[in-house]
């Protein structure tokens, strides 16, 4: 099917190509000018789908979380692109700006101040999908106030966007400043009672938003985080060691710069810890080793920080094991909002 795909957009090349006015011997394309092209339309097409699938799942919020929120979706402004072709352009150190989820439960609309989380998704270029949509709505029963921002690198919002990641360091300030948006504009946010939440790279992100800055956050939870690039980058394939070279991710390989490697790494950053936090891992994840958050869980002990945790013995659904709809991912879910709870007092918890 790949090949007849490919076959299609090579025709369709030729065709444009013989098309114009000019000469054939100046339009024939070489084979490596083809191959180019057709790179060039699969990801249009994957960025188009990407962003199609974006819309459709807005409107799944709605139809899934209408009943118990009010839900909206805001802008706002963050740091300027960290990787800028051409700094002295028009617009070129202009902020980023990220999208955003607010979910306030209707439930609560008289009370005057209410908890606030920071949702973190995972995924390095994932999105907050519906597929959260049955913890959203867990944590709206509670009585939460919820935002989600898309940080940088989040699929859906176009090439550009997609391409501004940069693993580690600048989505961290993204979602600081969602933080800092809602806090100043969500009437009923209560400053004192803000948490953060994520898992896997949301895990990560949670870790060093606490890390860096404690005085923003009351509690926080990573759930099955990454926690260290270098050891990260050691179990896997070589593509996915590649990828955090390039310009677009962190820029140099960990040989030549392994400081910066270890400066984005939680498990470098434990002695920073200040917040309540809850950790959980599960030994038979298949995509965040265990290995990482026992280190991190390690060099926290190291520090003699306090901070809670457990490690899941071969839970199944592996790395999705507490966000799946099973009693086991529920009990789990039931151990993070209780921990929550001692610290952000929300106006129903669970009992």
């Amino acid at each position: 099917m790949r090949n007849l795909y490919l076959v299609f957009l090579t025709l369709i090349l030729h065709c444009v190509t013989y098309g114009q006015s000019t000469p054939p011997s100046q339009t024939t394309a070489s084979p490596t000018d083809l191959n180019e092209r057709i790179r060039m339309l699969e990801e249009n097409l994957r960025l188009a789908n990407q962003g199609l699938a974006k819309t459709v799942d807005d409107l799944l919020w709605y139809q899934k979380l209408g009943d118990v929120a009010a839900i909206d979706k805001i802008r706002y402004g963050s740091k300027p692109p960290h990787v800028v072709k051409n700094p002295t352009g028009q617009g070129a150190t202009n902020p980023v700006v990220i999208p955003a989820y607010t979910f306030v439960p209707k439930k609560f609309t008289s009370a005057k101040k209410l908890p606030l989380l920071i949702f973190v998704h995972d995924g390095i270029h994932g999105d907050f999908s519906t597929l959260y949509a049955h913890v959203v709505r867990e944590l709206l029963d509670q009585g939460y106030l919820i935002i989600a921002p898309e940080y940088r690198g989040s699929a859906g919002y176009g090439g550009e966007f997609y391409k501004q990641i940069d693993y580690g360091d600048y989505e961290n300030d993204d979602v600081l400043a969602g933080k800092r948006w809602a806090v100043e504009n969500m009437p009923q946010a209560d400053p004192d009672r803000v948490g953060i939440i994520g898992w896997s790279h949301g895990g990560m992100i949670s870790l060093m938003n606490i890390f860096d800055h404690p005085d923003d956050y009351k509690v926080a939870y990573a759930g099955v985080p990454v926690t260290d690039i270098i050891a990260r980058l050691g179990y896997k394939p070589q593509a996915y060691r590649t990828i955090f070279s390039e310009a677009t991710h962190i820029g140099k390989d960990p040989s030549d710069n392994v400081a910066e490697y270890r400066r984005r790494s939680p498990v470098w950053n434990a002695q920073k810890l200040k917040t309540p936090l809850l950790i959980h891992t599960n030994t038979n994840d298949e995509d965040v080793n265990v290995l990482e958050v026992e280190s991190l869980i390690n060099a926290l002990k190291a520090h003699e920080k306090k901070f809670e945790y457990k490690i899941y013995q071969d839970a199944p659904g592996g790395h999705s094991f507490n966000r799946l709809d099973t009693k086991l991912a529920r009990d789990s879910r039931e151990e993070i909002y209780k921990f929550l709870a001692r610290y952000l007092t929300p106006p129903s918890p669970l009992r």
